[in-house]
């Protein structure tokens, strides 16, 4: 299978990062907020297979000494390919050389990035506005 990163996002492919968003039941994307939180990371990558988004990665970094990936998502058609670390791989080389890359998982994935050589923070802290999200990733 012939697979593509991209590095930049294009509006035109708007539509198909909107479904695979919502592909693995990130409903609270809408294309207006898919839009601006692309344009508003420092770093994107796309996976493409057959001109069709099928996977998604994100991440923001001062350049310096910290950085963040967000939204690394694969549809689930597409999982168990080895596509989410080409993806998580792509994006740690655009960022380079910081002191620290942040990353928040979502529940199940613990492994998945403990593989690409990420550890569970000792002293990590989040505020959370959705209730929701704020049980789901939070200890009491």
């Amino acid at each position: 299978m012939n697979i593509k990163l991209v590095n930049t996002f294009d509006d035109r492919d708007l539509d198909s990062i909107y479904k695979t968003y919502h592909s693995v039941g990130w409903m609270n994307h809408n294309k207006d907020n898919i839009r601006s939180i692309l344009k508003n990371s420092t770093h994107v990558v796309f996976a493409l297979h057959n001109d069709k988004v099928i996977g998604v990665g994100r991440a923001l970094s001062d350049g310096v000494f910290n950085a963040a990936i967000y939204d690394v998502i694969v549809r689930p058609e597409y999982q168990n390919l080895k596509i989410g670390s080409r993806i998580v791989n792509d994006l740690l080389e655009q960022i380079g050389d910081v002191s620290c890359i942040h990353l928040i998982s979502t529940s199940g994935k613990l492994d998945f990035y403990r593989k690409l050589g990420f550890s569970k923070l000792k002293t990590g802290m989040a505020i959370y506005q959705s209730e929701k999200l704020k049980i789901e990733y939070t200890e009491s």
